[in-house]
């Protein structure tokens, strides 16, 4: 499985941001995903996930304003940012394994497969 994560960029704080995540080598439907971040100094962080399309967690400080979803007929996953904020500044990563577990998965070590990055930076 291959992942190509794009739509990163500069946002003023209060905008929004669609970030996409084109898997290729599996169809998304069969794969557990989500989206990491990491800020400059500190840890990736898991800030979404879905499993089949279905089933999603949000970490709580993007509830309400993130949104994660798969097409399956392209293949991919996106997030869609809503109301950014300058702490959600980080280099945004989409990540999946294949599982037929019902359930999102939330640490990094449980994911097989991950794009390449790509930057948001949010101005205050």
């Amino acid at each position: 499985v291959q992942l190509q994560a794009f739509g990163g960029g500069l946002v003023q704080a209060g905008g929004s941001l669609r970030l996409s995540c084109a898997a290729s080598g599996r169809s998304v439907s069969t794969l557990a995903t989500g989206w990491f971040r990491q800020a400059p100094g500190k840890e990736r962080e898991f800030v979404t996930g879905s499993w089949n399309g279905r089933i999603t967690y949000y970490l709580d400080s993007v509830k309400g304003r993130f949104t994660i979803s798969t097409d399956n007929a392209k293949n991919t996953v996106y997030l869609q940012m809503n109301s950014l904020k300058a702490e959600d500044t980080a280099v945004y990563y989409c990540a999946a394994v294949w599982s037929q577990r019902p359930g999102v998965l939330k640490r990094r070590e449980e994911y097989d497969y991950w794009g390449q990055g790509t930057l948001v930076t949010v101005s205050s």
